[in-house]
């Protein structure tokens, strides 16, 4: 099976930049992930996909670990990030393939650069009515700003979990229940991390998605080009916008809708239109940084940034890297921040040292206390407590050290800073991207410094 590769890209004259997955072989193909999720929402399709393509998603702006657009920034600015990337990626015309928002957005980008696209396959595209715009109002995009005791992460699991029970995810009422209701806590807890990564930069993105003119291209204006691209847009049972497909009118020569059964259905007939219509070569090799990225390491992808060449400064438990300063190189510990688990800590940091030719190895001195208390459990559970644990350590730890003996004996000066909410959401963020692993990197460190 492809394996993913992850990648991070300036965009010439900018010091923005994006954050792309890579998976496979074949002509390219572009996958613009819907809000507020990341490219991560698509990990599993890029794998089935990339027998045939070479799978490449983007975290659209503000989404993932791409870096936001102006606050100010509309639909058209999304669209035209999306071509700036396959320039900056040295891509031509490609096929392309969005859920939802990124729908809207591939949309907007071939009414705007018909000539960069070969082919679109969609997922749902919406046509709000007046009504419906209506009631999203305010309300479905609200601010969201971490909170001195937490209360954002309990509303933000609710919303989540809801928002498959209902649409919109405020809408209590009856006729609003929708028939694809779960309790799945992995992929409510996915949706959550990603939320967690955009903070209130999802009202930017989400905001320029729900404010695009509903229109697709018009039958009787083609492009300069020739005929527009050819599209196909497709909804399953239980998807919201499967209705929508009644009001899509007249469309194109070569665009065509259609209501689908299942989730399955809809990326097989995906799939099928994406190859009936791409017969481009290979994928050129694609532009990425040289100061940051992911080691593909034979246990795992391992974030990095600095200069190679330089020491490699780690981190402790329960954290996650810091910006390099001076020439040195920091990692995310395999479990923390970006990189991916190892079942060997010591034995990863050791092969990421070597390949990014570190001049030493900076070892961080284990935390003070019982490993078995200082990292509380963050496994996603059915109620999202796991999110509380996570914030009430980081809160205390401003407090007492250890984090856990609440008592006088233990307790630290108090430093403002620590208590600010940014500051505990970062804490208690790379507590809950960590998990386990944080007691195994403690443990780790012991080890190490017992030898």
């Amino acid at each position: 099976m492809p394996q993913i590769t992850r990648h991070i890209l300036t965009i010439p004259g900018t010091h923005r930049k994006v954050h792309y997955r890579r998976c496979g072989s074949g002509p390219a193909l572009l996958m613009v992930h819907q809000s507020p999720r990341s490219s991560a929402e698509y990990e599993g399709l890029m794998r089935a996909w990339g027998e045939h393509f070479t799978c490449i998603a983007p975290d659209t702006p503000g989404f993932g670990q791409s870096d936001p657009l102006p606050d100010s920034a509309e639909i058209a600015d999304f669209a035209d990030a999306v071509c700036e990337l396959l320039d900056a990626l040295r891509i031509g015309r490609c096929a392309a393939y969005g859920f939802h928002s990124g729908g809207i957005i591939l949309v907007t980008a071939i009414k705007r650069q018909p000539e960069r696209f070969r082919c679109l396959a969609v997922g749902g595209y919406a046509i709000w009515t007046k009504a419906e715009m209506e009631l999203f109002g305010e309300r479905y995009l609200p601010e969201f700003h971490p909170s001195a005791y937490g209360e954002h992460l309990t509303w933000l699991w609710n919303r989540m979990l809801e928002q498959s029970w209902v649409f919109p995810w405020f809408d209590t009422r009856e006729e609003a229940r929708l028939s694809v209701a779960h309790a799945d806590v992995d992929r409510v807890a996915q949706a959550v991390s990603e939320m967690l990564d955009a903070g209130n930069a999802y009202q930017a993105g989400y905001g320029a998605v729900l404010r695009a003119p509903r229109d697709i291209p018009p039958v009787d204006a083609p492009p300069a080009s020739g005929n527009w691209p050819p599209c196909l847009i497709t909804a399953y049972d239980g998807d919201p916008l499967q209705e929508h497909i009644d009001r899509l009118g007249d469309m194109p020569k070569g665009w065509q809708a259609q209501k689908v059964a299942s989730p399955d259905e809809h990326q097989e007939v995906s799939l099928a239109f994406l190859k009936d219509y791409t017969d481009g070569g290979p994928c050129p090799e694609l532009a990425q940084d040289e100061g940051e990225g992911w080691l593909a390491l034979d246990n795992g992808q391992v974030h990095w940034k600095g200069k190679r060449g330089g020491r490699l400064v780690l981190h402790c438990p329960a954290r996650e890297m810091a910006e390099p300063t001076g020439g040195d190189i920091a990692i995310d510990v395999p479990g923390h921040g970006q990189s991916a688990d190892a079942d060997d800590i010591a034995a990863t940091v050791e092969s990421a040292a070597a390949a990014l030719s570190a001049s030493d190895i900076v070892w961080p001195h284990a935390p003070k206390g019982d490993p078995d208390r200082l990292y509380p459990d963050t496994t996603p559970d059915r109620f999202g407590q796991y999110l509380q644990r996570a914030w009430q350590a980081s809160r205390a730890e401003a407090f007492f050290e250890p984090w856990y003996d609440a008592s006088a004996a233990n307790a630290i000066p108090l430093d403002p800073a620590r208590l600010d909410p940014h500051a505990l959401h970062a804490r208690a963020l790379a507590r809950i991207r960590a998990g386990d692993a944080s007691r195994q990197w403690h443990q780790t460190l012991l080890s190490r410094n017992e030898s």
